[in-house]
C-alpha cells in the first residue's frame, strides 16, 4: 500500500500540522481506534472489579452463614444481601427505585451495614468509611482501590479476636 504525499508529510514533525490542515480525516482512524481501545479497557476493568467484589461478598455471605450468598452476583440483589448481612431488612434495597432521596438513604444504610459487617468479621467498623474519601478530588481512585483491598481482606482473611 503506497503512502500519499500528505501521509508522508505527516510522518515528519514539521509537516504534521500542515498534513492535518490539508486532510482533517488523517487522524480519524487513529482517534477512533484509541477511543474503541479505551472503551474495551474500561469494560474489562469493570468486569474484573465486578467479579472480584462478587466473589468477596459471596465469601462474606458464606462466612456469616447467609442462606443465599450467591445473591452477590446479581446487581440489585447484592444490595439486599449487604443490607441483610448488616442486620437490615433486605427490602430496603427497593430504595434504588426512588431517585436522589432513596439513593441517599440507601448510601447511609449501606455504610452502616458495611460497618456492622466489618465488626462482625472482627475488623474495625470505621473501615466502612474509606469509600467516602472518594468525594475528595484526587483521592477518588485511591479510595476506590483501598476499598477493594479492604473488602478482600475482610472477605478472605480471618481476623483474630478484638479486645
Amino acid at each position: 500500500m503506497a503512502l500519499t504525499e500528505i501521509q508522508i508529510k505527516a510522518i515528519t514533525t514539521d509537516g504534521l500540522i500542515d498534513a492535518i490542515k490539508a486532510d482533517p480525516t488523517i487522524l480519524g482512524g487513529s482517534l477512533g481506534a484509541l477511543i474503541a481501545g479505551a472503551i474495551v479497557l474500561f469494560i474489562l476493568i469493570a468486569a474484573a472489579v465486578w467479579i472480584y467484589t462478587s466473589l468477596a461478598w459471596a465469601t462474606i455471605g458464606k462466612k456469616l452463614r447467609h442462606k443465599n450468598p450467591w445473591l452477590a452476583w446479581i446487581p440489585f440483589a447484592r444490595t439486599g444481601l449487604i443490607l441483610s448481612l448488616g442486620k437490615f431488612h433486605w427490602a430496603w434495597a427497593f430504595l434504588w427505585l426512588i431517585p436522589i432521596v432513596g439513593w441517599a438513604v440507601l448510601a447511609v444504610l449501606g455504610i452502616i451495614a458495611r460497618w456492622r459487617i466489618f465488626e462482625i468479621r472482627n475488623y474495625p467498623g470505621w473501615l466502612a468509611l474509606v469509600p467516602l474519601a472518594g468525594i475528595i478530588p484526587l483521592l477518588g481512585a485511591l479510595a476506590g482501590v483501598a476499598s477493594l483491598i479492604i473488602l478482600g481482606v475482610v472477605a478472605w482473611k480471618d481476623a483474630g479476636r478484638r479486645r
